[in-house]
């Protein structure tokens, strides 16, 4: 039971970044891949139907983490506070831009906005590449199963470390690259004219610089926690998830080459998927592990609610993950193929 919570807890996740993820990296781009006032409209039309709705994915996590793992959940959450605190504010800002920056015909209002949208999404991705890389190196768990983190102490990776240090940074610039190549992508499916071929170029540029960031965070990943590699290759559900990044890359190779935009975008979220799904795979069941001493990790087992209270509330769980899938279906087959402003205003512009 525990394991298929863990699942879970991983599919909400991973369902988030792919679905968000594009918000967050086209966002990074906006003023990059918009160069005037109807551009950058063009873009938050791309976006708009959805960066709500997906956030939801973000809610349905944390609701799951509460659910199936609560004391893990209250020593993350007060562990992360200064990084949380962060990423909230970043999300308020991300939507504030969006819903009051096209709500006045003031063009230093709106340019005010759109580089708020911009810098709070650029934000966000940085933010959650370092999450990640907090997670697989593990923060300073003691033995009272509690820690705090300061923003940075001595930059090192090992004992009491801090958010961010030299590990992490390179884990938030490869997932920032990554998040924008991702948007880009997008982008170049959803937009028409000048934006599309401005996101056609940055998402080639954003992959290849993601293809080249790549094995050096995974050397830098096995110098800071073999471990990880050592049980991939001993679980076959790690091995899936990387043949599913492979395919994904051969998805974008073959959907840039050709105009085949659609193929470049499943390559694209087949590749997070296929990343995430590995590093899930290879760090259960631990959850936070110890940076001071591996006996305090905290790990799923650990942490868990009691079995019965597992199976009742997995009663429910796949009816509101249903209810979701089905909502975001209807709606992205609402707003399907290329966006046009003068239509797809979302009623803010």
């Amino acid at each position: 039971m525990v394991e298929i919570w863990f699942a879970l807890l991983c599919f909400t996740i991973v369902v988030f970044v792919v679905l968000d993820g594009w918000d967050i990296g086209a966002g990074a781009l906006h003023l990059i891949v918009a160069k005037s006032q109807p551009e950058r409209r063009e873009v938050v039309a791309a976006i708009g139907p959805l960066w709500g709705w997906n956030e939801v994915w973000l809610l349905a996590a944390g609701g799951t983490f509460l659910m199936a793992f609560p004391t893990i959940m209250a020593a993350a959450f007060s562990g992360f506070y200064l990084a949380l605190w962060l990423v909230l504010w970043s999300f308020v800002l991300r939507g504030i831009s969006i819903e009051v920056g096209g709500h006045f015909p003031d063009r230093m209002w709106q340019t005010f906005w759109d580089f708020v949208f911009a810098v709070s999404n650029l934000l966000l991705a940085v933010l959650f590449g370092a999450a990640l890389g907090n997670v697989i190196r593990g923060v300073p768990v003691d033995e009272s199963g509690r820690f705090s983190m300061a923003l940075f102490t001595d930059f090192t990776a090992r004992g009491r470390v801090g958010i961010l240090d030299w590990y992490t940074l390179s884990v938030a610039v490869f997932a920032t690259s990554l998040l924008v190549a991702h948007g880009a992508s997008y982008l170049r499916l959803k937009t028409m004219g000048p934006v599309h071929e401005r996101s056609q170029r940055l998402a080639r540029l954003f992959w290849l610089t993601t293809a080249a960031l790549f094995p050096l965070v995974s050397i830098a990943t096995w110098v800071v926690r073999p471990q990880l590699y050592q049980l991939m290759v001993v679980r076959p559900i790690a091995w899936f998830f990387v043949a599913v990044m492979m395919a994904g890359i051969w998805s974008l190779w073959t959907g840039f080459r050709r105009p085949a935009e659609m193929r470049a975008f499943i390559g694209s979220c087949a590749v997070i998927v296929g990343l995430l799904g590995a590093a899930g795979a290879g760090v259960f069941p631990e959850f936070l592990h110890s940076t001071l001493s591996p006996e305090h990790s905290l790990t799923a087992y650990g942490g868990a609610v009691s079995g019965r209270g597992l199976g009742v509330a997995l009663v429910w769980w796949p009816v509101a993950a249903g209810l979701a899938a089905a909502y975001f279906v209807t709606v992205a087959r609402q707003y399907a193929g290329k966006v046009r402003v003068s239509v797809d205003t979302q009623g803010f512009y």
